[in-house]
């Protein structure tokens, strides 16, 4: 016959105390001795008694569980992310709910609302499709917010942004210096050009070098493998003159190295392809891909640590989380 379960009574009996007592103690209430918190202890460790998550959760009004947000969990990028985000969790006794929002605006607001209805402790979000307004009502209304790569300036809210913008500087000074003059751009197609850093470094370093910057050879798609693909097609079966090409992603830009090889196109002899991200595949493509380079496990790693300061200490003003970047250099360029 199985064993029954331990209860929470079982456990006062062996002790000799009430049911709320070993409550208290279960629950860190500082309203129990020394001695009667040691007796309850060692009580819970005599029969191996398994506090219910859930009633932990009612008494405390915590659930140890956090939302993570992220736009696309088929790049590469995001479960990097979101490992560095779930080990750093679960190594402090919370757990991680993750949802993908596609990188659809509407779809990001539903899981939002989701992640509000589920009573999550917290939100890390790594995805960029609501409006700044939007965010800003969530994070007015709800819990502590830890926004990966995106500005917003709320108290309840903390970053951790990668220097997305020098990324893009160092990759596009790399081409020049590689002797391109004819660069264009891949970028996403969700979020206006002139709000996005990857496209401000590139033309803040086209300008510097006194280059004409053609707005046409700036191409939006979704920042994936098959919007990578289509975009250089496009790009440079109107442009042909282009002998560069900087990408949002690395997706976009390994899209990118098969549609110069659909088009017949040498690389980098005929065409050379930056990606940005530096994800795992990229050191495996054939040509291998110039990337630029960040710590991606660090950067959940660093959400997380964040998100479980701002639960400790809800009320204080967090500085942003600042990571740096660097450039690899590979066969594509």
């Amino acid at each position: 016959m199985p064993r029954s379960r331990v209860t929470i009574r079982d456990v006062a009996a062996q002790a000799g105390v009430s049911h709320q007592t070993v409550s208290r103690v279960i629950n860190n209430s500082e309203r129990v001795s020394s001695a009667t918190r040691q007796r309850v202890e060692t009580a819970i460790t005599a029969l191996n008694y398994q506090p219910s998550r859930l009633a932990r959760s009612l008494a405390t009004q915590k659930t140890h569980t956090i939302g993570l947000v992220v736009a696309d969990i088929t790049n590469p990028f995001f479960f990097e992310v979101a490992r560095g985000v779930q080990d750093t969790a679960l190594a402090q006794g919370y757990n991680v709910f993750v949802c993908n929002t596609d990188d659809n605006p509407r779809g990001e607001q539903d899981v939002l609302t989701l992640m509000a209805s589920q009573e999550v402790d917290g939100v890390i979000l790594s995805t960029a499709s609501s409006t700044d307004e939007e965010l800003l009502a969530f994070v007015e209304n709800y819990k502590p917010l830890v926004v990966i790569n995106r500005e917003i300036d709320h108290p309840k809210a903390s970053l951790v942004n990668v220097d997305i913008y020098t990324g893009a500087k160092l990759a596009v000074e790399h081409l020049i210096s590689r002797g391109h003059s004819h660069i264009g751009m891949l970028t996403h197609q969700g979020h206006n050009p002139d709000e996005v850093r990857r496209v401000q470094g590139y033309r803040d370093v086209l300008h510097a070098h006194g280059m004409t910057i053609n707005p046409n050879w700036i191409v939006l798609a979704p920042p994936n493998l098959a919007g990578g693909y289509s975009a250089t097609q496009q790009l440079l079966t109107a442009f042909p003159e282009i002998t560069a090409i900087f990408a949002y992603n690395d997706l976009m830009a390994i899209g990118a190295l098969r549609g110069c090889y659909d088009m017949g196109l040498q690389i980098p002899q005929e065409c050379a392809i930056m990606g940005f991200d530096d994800i795992k595949f990229s050191e495996m493509m054939q040509p291998s891909l110039s990337s630029i380079r960040f710590d991606k496990y660090l950067v959940g790693q660093k959400a997380m640590l964040r998100l479980l300061e701002m639960l400790k200490e809800p009320d204080a003003i967090y500085d942003p989380i600042r990571l740096d970047v660097e450039l690899v250099i590979r066969e594509s360029t």
